[in-house]
């Protein structure tokens, strides 16, 4: 590329000519717009925990009876078995005692209660947890309801905090991975980059599958996406990374060679 087509300000990382750009911006600039992509993640994830996963708490507990519990690693439930108690099509919560295996909801996902374990189902196949045996869980209206109410808020702010933190993090690990192969990259394609500074272009080159996820993860909440379409872009989300890592080096100006002197030339 020549001089006239390296960039020379860092702002945007969705084009390979931007990301580029944070090779020789400052570690400030990049960690500013990774701040603004990871509160785009947590904002996804919080969205579609308000919007599909805690509406069907919500239900669920609506549904419960008046008593009930699960206590010493096992349930106490006197109504009836087996039972939806609420559904949607992400989730579905059923009782079924004796995981019977008649009562499956089309749900992408769906958590049954037996009387000694939990079993989850979904397109990933059966997962099964026992209860913990030093814990009791209120499993009834009364006391579910404004134990809930009271925690939903929190468990909001712990998953938005976590999937901010969580993602500056992992993006801070995979550019360390990735530093070195955009090192070799521009070695051989004859641009001068430091390790430093191919740890930023690495880290910028995550932020177009990040997004890519994020409005994934919110499409899939509007039903625009289903579970194979959602996990084909997290798929996508990799490749995109990979991709702006092999390309973006290539809008970087070549080093240019040391001139020459001519040894047979007048001495002054």
């Amino acid at each position: 590329m020549s001089a006239f087509t390296e960039p020379s300000f860092a702002w945007e990382p969705f084009t390979p000519r931007g990301v580029a750009a944070f090779a020789r911006a400052s570690f400030e600039r990049l960690f500013i717009i990774q701040a603004i992509f990871a509160l785009l993640a947590a904002a996804a994830v919080v969205w579609l925990l308000s919007d599909a996963i805690f509406p069907t708490i919500d239900a669920t507990i609506e549904s419960l009876p008046d008593s009930g519990s699960i206590h010493g690693g096992r349930l106490d439930w006197r109504d009836d078995s087996p039972v939806i108690l609420a559904e949607t099509s992400i989730l579905a919560v059923s009782v079924d005692l004796d995981h019977s295996g008649t009562l499956l909801a089309p749900a992408d996902f769906q958590v049954e209660l037996g009387r000694n374990t939990l079993c989850v189902y979904s397109l990933f196949g059966q997962a099964e947890l026992n209860y913990p045996s030093g814990y009791s869980l209120a499993l009834n209206q009364p006391e579910a309801r404004p134990a809930w109410g009271a925690w939903a808020p929190n468990l909001l702010a712990i998953a938005a905090i976590g999937t901010f933190f969580g993602m500056l993090l992992v993006w801070a690990l995979l550019a360390t991975v990735y530093c070195l192969p955009v090192w070799l990259i521009c070695f051989f394609a004859n641009r001068d980059l430091n390790l430093f500074a191919c740890w930023r272009l690495a880290g910028a080159a995550l932020m177009p599958g990040a997004a890519l996820m994020s409005l994934s993860l919110v499409l899939y909440d509007w039903r625009v996406f289903d579970l194979v379409q959602l996990c084909f872009a997290f798929g996508m989300h990799l490749v995109i990374g990979w991709i702006y890592l092999f390309v973006s080096p290539l809008f970087l100006n070549r080093t240019q060679p040391a001139e020459k002197s001519n040894p047979f030339g007048e001495k002054k």
